[in-house]
């Protein structure tokens, strides 16, 4: 294992290797879990004078940050609280980035938070969405920065289904959506700090806004006795140096930041006796095999890692979930010591519901501990924007105490035990592990976590790279995964066997990834709401109103495709999907057309202009190799097309050739599939494992065609964002 002491003095942490710079927290607090973390922001920028920045993945301006306290004054809607604090100081401008999520996530995010936020009725209210990212990558950071005075590094959004309180108690009336729609509880970590640290990472603030607006801020210097530390807040820690670590991808001539995956590693390698670990995801090659590595010593440190018992819909289950699946098969194969224990929080009344556990949270025996955005996840390490914050130890007894009092915090709250019981069971049983053991019971507890994946499932999602990618990925590469160049030479590969099927299903989840979106596609869902419209006479026009509203949000046809399958059967299925997908495609492409080159351009990317120079030179041939290896999504195909005034000749002809093969497959796939669950008996495994193999010979014979006629993009531009 590599050494982690670049110093010289034992320290883990190195300003321009594992983090940015280290810089004095004059205070700082562990708020746990969206109550305490809401309450105390609101606070601190209610008493904002100067400056407020607020940067994150996701920001919704209707979120209530408050839902029990509120004290006579302040707002409780992120809304009117911004504009109630530049109403009252005539020199305070306020800064809000949020990720350009690109379309993509239109059905689950607010439409307008810009007007909601600010608009034209508070020029002081600054609203910006952050494009300034590599095809795939996103905006990941989650900081707020009141006064260049204090700072909030973490991993809540100003989000809906954020707030909870650290009980997750089921059927707690106050965890609401927007609308009022109850969701499962919710586990995260934020620092607060207040000095020079909170300077820098207003600085770093500052820096992204200019890249995602073309203009910096103006910074001003903290003037007279404002204090917006929040009220409430006791402080875990003071006079404490403070890392700041960062992700950034290579992007517009800059150079990739990867400190944070560097951390990570360099920790795991400083480890002595034990690794705490919460995390949203756990699918990290590089920091898999980093613990691997540590588990397979004699002497090495024990690992306790706390993660989601499932992540939250049907695309993230069957993709990030079966990687986690993977990796945690790899690592108990290399825990010859039994030093390995993963957990999911286990609460009480909740049913079919589950903690959904997104902190992004490593604490390292008691002398280390870093909390911030970035998830154990390959993407997190090179292709998101991330920031963490770490603070270290080796002499100091007070920061010593306060790391391991706030470890034992987290493991009794998931426990439902005190923090001082959770330190006598670790002191009786010698381990952090045996003492969670020991301490686990009938009601709120740790369950021990199996991750196992269903086998067929398992073979059907190729690796990371594809679909936890941590670099953009280039179509090619893409379709040359499913479509290899030498079809007898790879024609066993797994994944070839369900080319035509998974190469949209997994271009969808790197599209709409493993978000909320995820729950609102989810499969079984929409057939249940498909099924009541089954034998209405106007059936088959709503069905294709779908298909057209679909293709408007950017909702992933392919699922609707095989949701109308399951629902009609496969004659019906595959007419009514068809007709749909069809008109849909058409409808887009008009507004593309409509449009014109520049705004969908704009809206979709510029790496798609290739693509369009590409279909435009093409016609036919091309339109018909996008629908057969898809090469961007849907509705940002037909509205290229559209843009590169392609004919509508060939745009039309070209989409029914190239999609009525896609739509067989999926039919035909679907329907033998549900089959066999339904009836698991050899002859319907045969079925099955015959028409993978014909859509597998189909694909190789597809490619040959494809290359014949010259229908490939000779630089493939457009992304599976």
């Amino acid at each position: 294992m590599e050494s982690s002491n670049r110093n010289g003095d034992g320290s883990i942490l190195a300003p321009g290797r594992n983090c940015w710079r280290i810089e004095r927290a004059r205070r700082a607090g562990f708020l746990v879990d969206g109550e305490a973390y809401f309450r105390a922001v609101r606070d601190a920028i209610a008493r904002a004078e100067h400056s407020v920045f607020i940067l994150g993945w996701e920001i919704d301006s209707r979120l209530r940050l408050v839902r029990d306290d509120r004290p006579a004054g302040i707002p409780e809607r992120l809304n009117d609280l911004l504009a109630f604090v530049v109403r009252r100081r005539r020199r305070l401008h306020v800064h809000v980035l949020l990720w350009d999520f690109a379309m993509l996530y239109a059905t689950d995010r607010e439409w307008i938070p810009i007007y909601r936020l600010g608009g034209r009725r508070y020029r002081r209210i600054h609203v910006r969405m952050d494009g300034d990212h590599p095809v795939g990558g996103s905006h990941h950071q989650k900081i707020v920065v009141v006064d260049d005075r204090v700072a909030f590094v973490g991993g809540i959004d100003l989000s809906r289904h954020r707030w909870d309180t650290s009980e997750h108690r089921a059927g707690d009336p106050r965890r609401v959506d927007i609308a009022g729609r109850p969701y499962v509880p919710f586990h995260d970590v934020q620092v607060v700090m207040e000095g020079p640290v909170a300077a820098a990472v207003g600085e770093m603030a500052r820096e992204r806004w200019r890249r995602a607006a073309g203009r910096r801020p103006t910074a001003r210097p903290p003037q007279g006795d404002g204090d917006p530390w929040p009220r409430g807040v006791r402080a875990d820690l003071e006079e404490v140096d403070v890392a700041i670590a960062r992700t950034e991808p290579p992007h517009a001539g800059r150079e990739e930041v990867r400190e944070i995956e560097r951390l990570y590693l360099d920790a795991v390698a400083a480890a002595r006796r034990v690794v705490y670990i919460e995390n949203q995801y756990l699918t990290s090659h590089a920091v898999g095999e980093a613990i691997a590595g540590r588990l397979q010593e004699k002497d090495g440190p024990e690992f306790v890692i706390v993660s989601p018992l499932k992540t939250e819909g049907w695309l993230a289950q069957h993709t990030m979930d079966v990687l986690r699946g993977r990796l945690l098969k790899r690592l108990r194969a290399a825990d010859r010591h039994g030093r390995l224990r993963v957990y999911y929080p286990d609460v009480p009344g909740l049913g079919d519901g589950y903690v959904k556990v997104h902190a992004k949270l490593m604490i390292v025996d008691d002398r280390l501990v870093r909390v911030g955005s970035a998830n154990l996840c390959n993407r997190s390490m090179g292709l998101d924007t991330e920031c963490d914050v770490a603070m270290e130890t080796t002499d100091d007894d007070r920061l010593r105490g306060a790391i391991t009092t706030f470890r034992n915090r987290l493991v009794g709250e998931h426990l439902g035990a005190d923090p001082a019981a959770v330190a006598s069971a670790i002191e009786r049983e010698g381990s952090l592990g045996a003492a969670a053991e020991s301490l686990r019971g009938a009601g709120r507890t740790l369950a021990p976590l199996d991750g196992a994946v269903d086998p067929t499932v398992d073979s059907l999602v190729p690796d990371g790279a594809l679909v936890d990618p941590e670099r953009p990925i280039d179509p090619e590469e893409l379709a040359g995964y499913f479509v290899p160049e030498d079809p007898g030479e790879e024609a066993g590969r797994p994944a070839i066997l369900g080319a035509a099927i998974l190469a949209v299903l997994l271009l969808i989840a790197a599209a709409w990834r493993w978000t909320p979106l995820g729950g609102w596609v989810d499969v079984p869902t929409l057939v249940e709401r498909m099924a009541a419209l089954r034998y209405e006479p106007l059936a088959p026009l709503a069905v294709i109103g779908g298909y057209l509203l679909a293709g408007l949000v950017l909702l992933p046809v392919t699922v609707l495709i095989v949701v109308t399958v399951v629902t009609f059967g496969p004659l019906a299925g595959f007419a009514l999907s068809l007709a749909g997908a069809f008109l849909s495609a058409l409808s887009t492409y008009g507004i593309g057309h409509a449009l014109g080159r520049g705004l969908v351009r704009r809206l979709a990317g510029s790496r798609l202009n290739r693509l369009s120079r590409w279909l435009g030179r093409r016609g036919l041939p091309a339109m018909i190799a996008v629908r057969i290896l898809p090469l961007a999504p849907f509705t940002v195909v037909n509205m290229v097309a559209g843009a590169s005034h392609i004919r509508l000749r060939d745009f039309a002809l070209g989409t029914l050739i190239g999609m009525a093969p896609g739509i067989v497959a999926i039919t035909l796939f679907t329907d033998r599939l549900e089959a066999t669950i339904r009836r698991p008996e050899p002859g319907e495994f045969a079925l099955l494992s015959a028409v993978i193999a014909a859509i597998a010979v189909a694909a190789i014979l597809l490619r040959r065609w494809l290359r014949r006629r010259g229908a490939r993009p000779e630089a493939a531009g457009a992304g599976a964002a």
